[in-house]
């Protein structure tokens, strides 16, 4: 009666701790708990996954050749300064194809001292084309591999650390095959926000105008018609530059409209020195984003609007033009502002992607699925009804089989779900529809190992033993052949874990804490009931 004592204040101790896990799933009940406990139990319970709340699910791959060719353009700028800073003589340097720089110098000397400038650039290693007097140098194999990785695990980083700041519960953000991104956002209301914002590239570059050339250039251009002003333009255009448009609103109309300006293709500063960005309010209540560099940042911001007083710099994301300002005086502290016509939501945007840095390359939508919240209650409620009739179909078949032994195996089953969801509840773990597949399949083995042990003591009861002793003995012979079969199950179930993504992982978590817990429940709960019930009497019968 001691071990039967024992394992029952186990029983009851571990049905109460269940049920307290389980309150946080359950906001209205955990409200209500003492302070103290709310302290020790976690805040959430379980959540829903996407299939079941709703939300959106896209599959995003990282153009590499577009992070390829943005690494060469840096490089480009600096090799510029260098070149400008020897006063070595050359006519252009400029990107050819996706890895390539191609140095036109002016003489003999001139492509001497290019050259010997690779030494600067390890990166590059210089192709031989005999007697041309071009110069060109070619991205390494090795560096060119290093780009495209990390520019995928630049992306991985950079979107989740968008959407964390978005504000979205258990998102699911991770990398599939060579260069693709699975995210997955459940519970997500305003689909199109959040795929703007995790799509952005947000690359803020600091562009001076050049006024210096005189192109007749419209003053309005609609918002759909800025390829017709590009191609008109083609041909005008010098070398160096490139024409941009500022996105504007007409306050009286609300009609969207562009204006275009032409700028220089040199990258005076780019947003990788940032260090904040924050929305704040003008003096006519029109948001903008205020941005701070950090210390290198702060000090060529300074050094660049110090040289080009007067003159109209242009702050460009994504080859978008969001003010143009006249550079008053040399401009110190490390600040910026970014105004524009856009709402207090969209600057809150910007300033998330600015905070959470700029992706490497640009992103492409291989696969976008929204799951309506309607949809997802549909799931909810299919999946409980399935729940239920599998439920009610095993409980009566065991009571109709095995009588009040089947009835104590319900007992178990019972005890196994709530077990169950107390632990799904204690991991915050998060249920999806194939992890409800998990719970039905769940209370099948729950009653499995019940099976085996009835069995085992009813050919016990047949060669003539008691029924206490036929109880005993039907546990420890089926106790091996229970432990094997959950065993090798387990295995499976830690497999799908390990090596599956999304629901399979959702189903793997529910089907290990069901063998587990199911052990437990056959083991120790229905042999606890027994032994209450047969302990104290000599019983001529067992209801089996």
């Amino acid at each position: 009666m001691k071990k039967v004592s024992g394992r029952l204040w186990l029983l009851t101790l571990v049905i109460l701790v269940s049920v307290v896990a389980v309150l946080p799933s359950y906001q209205t009940m955990y409200q209500i708990l003492p302070g103290w406990m709310k302290g020790v139990l976690p805040n959430k319970g379980i959540t829903l996954g996407l299939d079941l709340q709703g939300g959106i699910h896209m599959v995003l791959e990282v153009d590499e050749d577009r992070a390829v060719e943005i690494a060469v353009d840096r490089s480009i700028t600096a090799l510029q300064d260098l070149v400008a800073e020897k006063k070595v003589a050359v006519d252009s340097v400029k990107r050819t194809g996706h890895d390539q720089i191609t140095i036109q110098p002016q003489n003999a000397d001139a492509k001497a001292a290019v050259q010997k400038l690779i030494d600067d650039f390890p990166i590059f290693v210089e192709k031989d084309l005999g007697s041309m007097n071009a110069v060109v140098w070619e991205l390494r194999e090795a560096e060119t591999k290093r780009i495209k990785d990390s520019a995928i695990n630049q992306a991985l980083e950079t979107i989740r650390n968008r959407i964390d700041q978005f504000g979205v519960a258990e998102p699911i953000v991770q990398r599939q095959g060579l260069k693709q991104i699975v995210v997955q956002l459940p519970g997500v209301k305003d689909p199109k926000r959040a795929k703007d914002l995790i799509k952005e590239t947000a690359l803020l570059e600091f562009k001076m105008l050049d006024e210096d050339i005189h192109l007749d250039l419209p003053a309005r251009v609609p918002k759909d018609k800025e390829a017709d002003v590009l191609l008109q333009f083609a041909g005008k255009m010098p070398e160096g530059d490139q024409i941009l448009f500022e996105r504007m609103v007409d306050k009286d109309t609300g009609v969207e409209f562009r204006i275009p300006y032409v700028v220089k293709k040199r990258v005076m500063l780019t947003g990788d020195v940032l260090s904040d960005a924050r929305v704040a309010i003008g003096q006519f209540n029109d948001p903008y984003v205020s941005i701070t560099f950090d210390s290198k940042g702060g000090q060529e911001f300074e050094r660049i609007t110090g040289e080009n007083v007067k003159k109209r710099m242009a702050v460009v994301l994504d080859n978008t033009i969001y003010s143009a300002p006249v550079i008053q005086e040399r401009i110190s502290g490390g600040r910026a502002q970014i105004t524009g016509t856009f709402t207090t939501q969209e600057a809150n945007d910007l300033a998330i992607v600015l905070r959470a840095g700029a992706l490497p390359a640009p992103l492409k939508i291989v696969q976008d699925l929204t799951v309506g919240p309607s949809l997802g209650q549909d799931s909810i409620d299919k999946g409980i009804r399935a729940t239920l009739i599998a439920g009610a179909m095993v409980v009566i078949f065991m009571i109709v089989y095995y009588r009040l032994s089947g009835v104590i195996a319900d007992f178990a089953l019972v005890l196994n779900l709530v077990c169950l969801m107390g632990a799904l509840s204690a991991l915050t773990a998060t249920l999806t529809l194939p992890g409800i597949a998990g719970i039905v399949l769940t209370i099948g083995m729950g009653v499995d190992s019940n099976v085996l042990i009835f069995e085992r003591i009813r050919e016990e009861l047949r060669g003539g033993k008691a029924p206490r002793s036929a109880i005993d003995a039907g546990y420890d012979k089926a106790l091996l052949t229970i432990i094997d079969s959950h065993v090798t199950t387990l295995i499976t179930g830690v497999a799908l874990f390990l090596f599956g993504t999304g629901p399979i992982k959702g189903f793997a978590v529910t089907l290990c804490l069901g063998i587990a817990i199911n052990l437990f429940t056959a083991l120790v709960g229905t042999k606890v009931i027994f032994d209450l019930l047969y302990h104290r009497q000599k019983v001529e019968a067992l209801s089996i």
